[in-house]
Protein backbone atom coordinates (compact mmCIF):
# COMPACT_ATOMS: atom_id res chain seq x y z
CA UNK A 1 0.00 0.00 0.00
CA UNK A 2 1.48 3.29 -1.08
CA UNK A 3 1.74 6.00 1.55
CA UNK A 4 -0.46 9.04 0.85
CA UNK A 5 1.20 11.80 -1.11
CA UNK A 6 1.83 14.72 1.22
CA UNK A 7 -0.22 17.75 0.40
CA UNK A 8 2.04 20.76 -0.20
CA UNK A 9 1.59 23.50 2.32
CA UNK A 10 0.15 26.54 0.56
CA UNK A 11 2.43 29.53 0.60
CA UNK A 12 0.56 32.65 1.61
CA UNK A 13 0.48 35.21 -1.19
CA UNK A 14 1.35 38.75 -0.27
CA UNK A 15 0.82 41.43 -2.91
CA UNK A 16 4.03 43.04 -4.02
CA UNK A 17 4.55 46.38 -2.32
CA UNK A 18 3.91 49.38 -4.49
CA UNK A 19 7.22 50.86 -5.69
CA UNK A 20 8.02 54.01 -3.80
CA UNK A 21 9.92 57.13 -4.72
CA UNK A 22 13.58 56.03 -4.97
CA UNK A 23 15.17 56.68 -1.60
CA UNK A 24 17.90 59.20 -2.60
CA UNK A 25 15.39 61.29 -4.55
CA UNK A 26 12.77 61.04 -1.81
CA UNK A 27 15.23 62.02 0.89
CA UNK A 28 16.48 65.00 -1.11
CA UNK A 29 12.96 66.16 -1.96
CA UNK A 30 11.80 65.85 1.66
CA UNK A 31 14.81 67.62 3.14
CA UNK A 32 14.79 70.55 0.73
CA UNK A 33 11.01 70.93 1.09
CA UNK A 34 11.28 71.15 4.88
CA UNK A 35 14.12 73.70 4.77
CA UNK A 36 12.33 75.75 2.08
CA UNK A 37 9.15 75.89 4.16
CA UNK A 38 11.09 76.97 7.25
CA UNK A 39 12.79 79.68 5.20
CA UNK A 40 9.42 80.79 3.80
CA UNK A 41 8.00 81.11 7.31
CA UNK A 42 10.96 83.05 8.71
CA UNK A 43 10.93 85.45 5.77
CA UNK A 44 7.16 85.90 5.96
CA UNK A 45 7.28 86.85 9.65
CA UNK A 46 10.36 89.01 9.14
CA UNK A 47 12.60 87.20 11.63
CA UNK A 48 15.02 89.95 12.72
CA UNK A 49 18.35 88.00 12.74
CA UNK A 50 17.74 86.71 9.23
CA UNK A 51 16.65 90.10 7.95
CA UNK A 52 19.81 91.60 9.43
CA UNK A 53 21.96 89.11 7.52
CA UNK A 54 20.06 89.93 4.33
CA UNK A 55 20.60 93.67 4.75
CA UNK A 56 24.28 93.25 5.59
CA UNK A 57 25.00 91.14 2.50
CA UNK A 58 22.95 93.39 0.22
CA UNK A 59 24.58 96.59 1.45
CA UNK A 60 28.11 95.25 1.12
CA UNK A 61 27.59 93.96 -2.41
CA UNK A 62 25.81 97.12 -3.55
CA UNK A 63 28.71 99.25 -2.39
CA UNK A 64 31.06 96.97 -4.33
CA UNK A 65 28.88 97.23 -7.46
CA UNK A 66 28.99 101.02 -7.30
CA UNK A 67 32.76 101.01 -6.89
CA UNK A 68 33.43 98.74 -9.90
CA UNK A 69 31.22 99.62 -12.90
CA UNK A 70 33.09 97.27 -15.24
CA UNK A 71 32.47 94.21 -13.10
CA UNK A 72 28.88 95.35 -12.63
CA UNK A 73 28.36 95.45 -16.40
CA UNK A 74 29.78 91.93 -16.69
CA UNK A 75 27.33 90.73 -14.06
CA UNK A 76 24.46 92.33 -15.94
CA UNK A 77 25.42 90.47 -19.12
CA UNK A 78 25.63 87.18 -17.26
CA UNK A 79 22.38 87.75 -15.41
CA UNK A 80 20.33 89.21 -18.25
CA UNK A 81 21.58 87.02 -21.11
CA UNK A 82 23.75 84.02 -20.27
CA UNK A 83 21.80 82.85 -17.20
CA UNK A 84 18.50 84.55 -17.92
CA UNK A 85 15.43 82.35 -17.23
CA UNK A 86 14.48 82.43 -20.91
CA UNK A 87 17.94 81.12 -21.83
CA UNK A 88 17.43 78.32 -19.34
CA UNK A 89 13.98 77.52 -20.74
CA UNK A 90 15.45 77.42 -24.25
CA UNK A 91 17.88 74.74 -23.05
CA UNK A 92 14.98 72.72 -21.64
CA UNK A 93 13.14 73.09 -24.95
CA UNK A 94 16.19 71.75 -26.82
CA UNK A 95 16.34 68.77 -24.47
CA UNK A 96 12.62 68.11 -24.97
CA UNK A 97 13.00 68.18 -28.76
CA UNK A 98 15.93 65.75 -28.59
CA UNK A 99 13.88 63.38 -26.42
CA UNK A 100 10.96 63.55 -28.84
CA UNK A 101 13.31 62.78 -31.72
CA UNK A 102 14.56 59.74 -29.80
CA UNK A 103 10.99 58.56 -29.31
CA UNK A 104 10.94 59.21 -25.56
CA UNK A 105 7.72 61.20 -25.53
CA UNK A 106 6.79 60.50 -21.90
CA UNK A 107 10.18 61.62 -20.62
CA UNK A 108 9.98 64.72 -22.83
CA UNK A 109 6.57 65.53 -21.39
CA UNK A 110 7.87 64.99 -17.86
CA UNK A 111 10.80 67.37 -18.34
CA UNK A 112 8.62 70.04 -19.95
CA UNK A 113 6.04 69.74 -17.18
CA UNK A 114 8.69 70.04 -14.47
CA UNK A 115 10.08 73.20 -16.05
CA UNK A 116 6.62 74.75 -16.40
CA UNK A 117 5.75 73.78 -12.83
CA UNK A 118 8.89 75.53 -11.63
CA UNK A 119 7.78 78.76 -13.29
CA UNK A 120 4.30 78.44 -11.82
CA UNK A 121 5.56 77.74 -8.30
CA UNK A 122 7.93 80.70 -8.25
CA UNK A 123 5.29 83.12 -9.53
CA UNK A 124 2.71 81.85 -7.05
CA UNK A 125 5.13 82.29 -4.16
CA UNK A 126 6.06 85.79 -5.32
CA UNK A 127 2.39 86.75 -5.14
CA UNK A 128 1.83 84.91 -1.86
CA UNK A 129 4.82 86.37 -0.02
CA UNK A 130 4.84 89.76 -1.75
CA UNK A 131 8.32 90.61 -0.56
CA UNK A 132 9.79 93.91 -1.71
CA UNK A 133 13.13 93.91 -3.47
CA UNK A 134 16.04 95.92 -2.07
CA UNK A 135 15.54 99.64 -2.72
CA UNK A 136 18.58 101.81 -3.49
CA UNK A 137 19.00 105.52 -4.01
CA UNK A 138 21.51 104.70 -6.77
CA UNK A 139 20.48 101.33 -8.29
CA UNK A 140 22.70 99.58 -10.84
CA UNK A 141 19.92 97.44 -12.33
CA UNK A 142 16.16 96.93 -12.14
CA UNK A 143 13.75 94.01 -12.06
CA UNK A 144 10.02 93.30 -12.00
CA UNK A 145 7.75 91.25 -9.76
CA UNK A 146 8.26 90.49 -6.09
CA UNK A 147 11.54 89.29 -4.63
CA UNK A 148 10.87 85.91 -2.99
CA UNK A 149 11.98 83.49 -4.34
CA UNK A 150 14.59 84.42 -6.94
CA UNK A 151 13.24 83.31 -10.31
CA UNK A 152 16.70 83.36 -11.86
CA UNK A 153 18.14 81.10 -9.14
CA UNK A 154 15.23 78.67 -9.20
CA UNK A 155 15.02 78.43 -12.99
CA UNK A 156 18.76 77.82 -13.33
CA UNK A 157 18.63 75.14 -10.63
CA UNK A 158 15.67 73.37 -12.21
CA UNK A 159 17.15 73.52 -15.71
CA UNK A 160 20.65 72.39 -14.75
CA UNK A 161 19.31 69.68 -12.45
CA UNK A 162 17.00 68.26 -15.10
CA UNK A 163 19.73 68.28 -17.75
CA UNK A 164 22.19 66.50 -15.44
CA UNK A 165 19.55 63.89 -14.63
CA UNK A 166 18.88 63.36 -18.34
CA UNK A 167 22.58 62.90 -19.05
CA UNK A 168 22.73 60.24 -16.37
CA UNK A 169 19.61 58.47 -17.68
CA UNK A 170 20.84 58.43 -21.26
CA UNK A 171 24.20 56.93 -20.30
CA UNK A 172 26.43 59.88 -21.15
CA UNK A 173 30.13 59.27 -20.61
CA UNK A 174 31.82 60.28 -17.35
CA UNK A 175 33.80 63.06 -19.03
CA UNK A 176 30.68 64.70 -20.39
CA UNK A 177 28.86 64.32 -17.07
CA UNK A 178 31.74 65.89 -15.13
CA UNK A 179 31.94 68.82 -17.55
CA UNK A 180 28.19 69.31 -17.42
CA UNK A 181 28.20 69.12 -13.61
CA UNK A 182 30.91 71.78 -13.43
CA UNK A 183 29.01 74.08 -15.78
CA UNK A 184 25.83 73.49 -13.78
CA UNK A 185 27.45 74.38 -10.46
CA UNK A 186 29.04 77.51 -11.94
CA UNK A 187 25.73 78.55 -13.50
CA UNK A 188 23.56 77.95 -10.44
CA UNK A 189 25.95 79.63 -7.99
CA UNK A 190 26.90 82.29 -10.51
CA UNK A 191 23.40 83.45 -11.30
CA UNK A 192 22.63 83.67 -7.60
CA UNK A 193 25.68 85.87 -7.09
CA UNK A 194 24.76 88.17 -9.98
CA UNK A 195 21.28 88.77 -8.58
CA UNK A 196 22.77 89.70 -5.21
CA UNK A 197 25.60 91.78 -6.68
CA UNK A 198 23.19 93.78 -8.82
CA UNK A 199 21.10 94.56 -5.75
CA UNK A 200 17.98 92.85 -7.09
CA UNK A 201 17.48 90.23 -4.41
CA UNK A 202 18.09 89.44 -0.77
CA UNK A 203 20.26 86.45 0.01
CA UNK A 204 17.27 84.50 1.34
CA UNK A 205 15.47 85.01 -1.99
CA UNK A 206 18.34 83.32 -3.80
CA UNK A 207 18.64 80.57 -1.19
CA UNK A 208 14.93 79.84 -1.53
CA UNK A 209 15.30 79.63 -5.31
CA UNK A 210 18.08 77.09 -4.95
CA UNK A 211 16.18 75.00 -2.41
CA UNK A 212 12.95 74.99 -4.39
CA UNK A 213 14.82 74.13 -7.56
CA UNK A 214 16.51 71.12 -5.96
CA UNK A 215 13.19 70.02 -4.47
CA UNK A 216 11.45 70.17 -7.84
CA UNK A 217 14.19 68.27 -9.67
CA UNK A 218 14.30 65.56 -6.99
CA UNK A 219 10.51 65.20 -7.02
CA UNK A 220 10.31 65.12 -10.82
CA UNK A 221 13.20 62.69 -11.30
CA UNK A 222 12.13 60.43 -8.45
CA UNK A 223 8.49 60.24 -9.57
CA UNK A 224 9.55 59.46 -13.14
CA UNK A 225 11.89 56.71 -11.96
CA UNK A 226 9.04 55.22 -9.95
CA UNK A 227 6.76 55.39 -12.98
CA UNK A 228 9.40 53.73 -15.14
CA UNK A 229 9.74 50.98 -12.52
CA UNK A 230 5.97 50.40 -12.58
CA UNK A 231 5.88 50.30 -16.37
CA UNK A 232 8.68 47.79 -16.55
CA UNK A 233 11.14 47.38 -19.42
Amino acid sequence: MRPPTPTPTPVPHHPAPEPQLPVPWARTASLTAVVAVLLLVTVSVGWAPLMSVDRSIATGLHESALADPGFTRANRVLSDWVWDPWTMRALVLCAVLVLLRRGESLLALWVAAASLLGSAVQQALKVLVGRQRPVWADPVDSAHYAAFPSGHAMTATVTCGLLLWLLTRTGAGPGLRRTAALLAVVSVLGVGFTRLYLGLHWFTDVLAGWLLGVWLVAAAAGSYERLALNRGP
